[in-house]
């Protein structure tokens, strides 16, 4: 269903995104003002691997699944965009059909630009073409640190890892207990075994661990984060 206007929690999401708060207000300004709003429910079909690239989005509520189909059919999860972030900008440039599957995790709503409004934007904002410049450079930098982590990193470490980065985009004060985070994004096991190319088996007995050691709390409504401090120490590989 679209909605012509954001709530005012998207708008804040949309604002305050790392990537798009340092553009200028001119810029932003003129993005949005040629946005519109598409609001999914859970499991809906954003776009198929395929499709004619479009649209630019930026996720605002909820989170984007991004996946992909193996040649038995099974979908695999490669990651979940998280509001304020922006994506299909690669597919407004190279005009190249869609690579992958999206599908709304969640309650979902995405903000849209057109490719022909992202054009005029281009033409009217040479600091688009940096600012995307950057964008791309940080995802090369995360792509390549999480190959790193694959490579080097045990399953305990990058599950770490993978639990402070959901902390740290979906992460919300579990009171009464101010030094808890509850992350918000729920995700079955088998999701979070997908993200760390692992099996749910190998995933769950890790979760069991850190869990008896107090570093974090299974429970039905989602994960929460204990002990902060203690994943990053795992992340880094200490015992």
């Amino acid at each position: 269903m679209d909605e012509p206007i954001l709530t005012m929690e998207e708008r804040t999401a949309i604002n305050s995104g790392r990537w798009f708060s340092s553009l200028s207000p001119s810029l932003k300004h003129d993005i949005l003002r040629c946005a519109f709003v598409k609001r999914y429910p859970d499991g809906a079909l954003i776009s198929a691997r395929g499709d004619m690239p479009e649209l630019w989005v930026a996720c605002a509520k909820g989170a984007v699944r991004v996946s992909s189909t193996t040649l038995t059919g099974k979908q695999v999860t490669l990651t979940y965009v998280e509001p304020g972030v922006w994506f299909g900008d690669v597919a407004m440039f190279d005009g190249d059909r869609r690579t992958h599957d999206t599908y709304a995790h969640g309650a979902t709503t995405i903000l849209c630009v057109t490719r022909g409004d992202f054009q005029k934007i281009l033409a009217q904002h040479t600091e688009l073409y940096e600012a995307l410049m950057r964008l791309q450079a940080r995802r090369i930098r995360l792509l390549f640190g999480q190959v790193e982590d694959l490579n080097t990193l045990p399953l305990r470490a990058r599950l770490a890892k993978q639990l402070l980065h959901l902390a740290r985009s979906y992460g919300v004060p579990n009171t009464p207990v101010d030094d808890e985070e509850r992350i918000s994004l729920h995700l079955a096991q088998e999701e979070l075994a997908q993200l760390l190319g692992a099996s749910r088996q190998r995933v769950n007995q890790e979760l069991k661990t850190l869990e008896r050691e107090g570093v974090i709390r299974v429970e039905s409504t989602g994960l929460v984060v204990c002990e902060r401090e203690a994943l990053l120490r795992i992340g880094e590989g200490e015992p």
